[in-house]
């Protein structure tokens, strides 16, 4: 059996972060299933060890060193892989972007992946092993309009991972991004509204002229091809891969 680990992922109470929690407590690993909503990360949680998996839930708000701190002084072992997934999204142009939410998307998914990677770097360095894996997505590599604190905040990651990679290279940790295009989440779905709106079409247009249209092989990307591909990061074969981004994206950036 392959080394098990505890596993701490932030936005789990939804979307990407709770199929990658269900899928690494199948697995067998120790799952911190952390969310801002309490209620969802405990029902994400129940539902993992109702199938007997090793999981616990955390109410853990990533724009907060208090609530951080606190979070992570309840658990038992230290965090052995960080997932930074906690993400939410805005439509707007520029012009009509409230301030006050362009400044939280940056604070959710940059100052969040900061504040947490920051928590857990000691205990890693303690364990001489570590791995950071961080959520970005094809708007860490291209821009689309109407998004621009999101695409900021994700372009922004893979500055911040290349940093520390250079900052944790005298030991076992790495830091990657995976960066998939569209995953027809709940986050997603919202987006297709908004941006039906924004460019007054249908919702099915929405998905086959702007979210499918640049990538060749035309489909959603999976939440089974991200579980792959962060599998795939904290193995052995990986080691020596850090401050990359890995990209599935269907071609989108072969253009």
């Amino acid at each position: 059996m392959d080394k098990l680990y505890s596993i701490l992922i932030t936005g789990a109470g939804s979307g990407v972060g709770q199929g990658m929690a269900e899928a690494f407590a199948l697995d067998g690993h120790s799952v911190i299933v952390s969310d801002l909503d309490s209620a969802a990360a405990e029902r994400v949680a129940g539902a993992i060890q109702r199938e007997g998996g090793r999981t616990r839930s955390l109410a853990l708000d990533v724009t907060s060193d208090e609530s951080i701190d606190r979070g992570l002084g309840t658990l038992q072992e230290p965090v052995d892989v960080l997932i930074n997934n906690a993400g939410l999204q805005y439509v707007a142009p520029l012009e009509s972007f409230p301030q006050p939410e362009w400044n939280q998307l940056i604070d959710v998914m940059l100052g969040g992946a900061c504040r947490m990677t920051r928590a857990v770097l000691p205990g890693m360095r303690r364990k001489e092993w570590g791995r950071v894996i961080n959520i970005g997505s094809i708007h860490a590599l291209v821009a689309s309009p109407y998004k621009s604190a999101y695409i900021a905040a994700k372009h922004g990651l893979l500055g911040f991972s290349k940093t520390i990679a250079l900052e944790t290279a005298d030991t076992d940790i790495t830091i990657n991004s995976i960066c998939p295009s569209y995953v027809r989440t709940p986050l997603v779905e919202k987006q297709i509204r908004a941006l039906a709106l924004e460019h007054d079409l249908p919702e099915d247009r929405v998905v086959s002229e702007i979210m499918l249209k640049p990538m060749p092989k035309g489909s959603f990307i999976t939440i089974d091809e991200i579980v792959g591909t962060a599998r795939f990061l904290i193995s052995p074969a990986a080691r020596n891969i850090t401050g990359h981004e890995i990209v599935l994206d269907g071609g989108w950036t072969c253009r």
